[in-house]
């Protein structure tokens, strides 16, 4: 893996640091190439059930490096789109934990996360139209799924940044933090969910993620059939059986 990303497992967590502090982490194409292969890790090992993301040097991402672009790099990833993650998300449950600045391409990658921690003083925006550009790597898809569209029309139009405060009054950040906590902060949220049974997990994001692009007539069907293979699992039984018995469920993942 570049040296531009790393990872570093800790117990079920993998958490995922984006490793260019002197360029406030904007993404090129060795970062993006990095992260795709996190992302992979995190899906491929067993042992591993959420990913943290974070960035280091005090930011989260600046967004693409526009540096990089006057020379004509693009920051993708066949099959994952910008940054190794926009077009496809890991599988598996992803917090971002945002220090600093989480602008442009920045807030896409965070966009791409499932939960959101960030430090009060943190600040967000899709300020590409200042520059000539818009928001095409799903912030002009996902941040109106994820605050009022209107003020999500407002950040595309204007490309003003908005505030940590903001962002958890509209619903796009969970938890707030002190400057400096949030990536202690995602680890233990991330902690709560990897404690859960791994498949009712997966399948519980899966739902939230694509129910509301499924045609209503098969709303249901389409549930079923994600939730059939969890309840018919071993992890199923040794929850109830865990729960009877008042200890800890050990998950198998199967």
């Amino acid at each position: 893996m570049a040296d531009e990303v790393l990872t570093e497992r800790d117990g079920a967590v993998l958490v995922i640091t984006l490793n260019r502090p002197q360029a406030k982490n904007a993404v090129n194409r060795a970062l993006a190439e990095g992260l795709a292969a996190a992302l992979d890790e995190l899906d491929g090992e067993d042992a591993v059930k959420v990913g943290v993301l974070t960035g280091a040097g005090g930011a989260f991402s600046a967004g693409m490096d526009l540096k990089a672009f006057l020379q004509g790099e693009f920051p993708t990833v066949k099959g994952r789109g910008f940054g190794g993650i926009t077009e496809k998300p890991p599988v598996k449950p992803l917090v971002a934990a945002v220090e600093g600045v989480a602008l442009a391409g920045g807030l896409e990658i965070v966009l791409s996360c499932d939960l959101v921690v960030a430090a009060n003083d943190a600040r967000f925006g899709i300020p590409e139209t200042k520059v000539g550009l818009l928001a095409g790597a799903g912030g002009l898809i996902r941040l109106p799924q994820r605050i009022p569209v209107n003020i999500a029309m407002e950040c595309a139009l204007t490309g003003d940044f908005f505030s940590a405060a903001d962002a958890r009054a509209w619903g796009l950040v969970n938890r707030l933090t002190e400057p400096g906590e949030a990536l202690a902060a995602g680890r233990e949220l991330a902690a709560k969910v990897a404690a859960n049974g791994p498949l009712g997990v997966v399948a519980s994001k899966r739902i939230i993620r694509e129910a509301a692009y499924w045609p209503a007539e098969e709303l249901w069907s389409r549930q079923a059939e994600a939730m059939g293979p969890v309840f018919g699992s071993e992890d199923a039984k040794e929850g109830a059986a865990a729960f009877a018995e008042k200890r800890k469920p050990v998950w198998q993942g199967r």
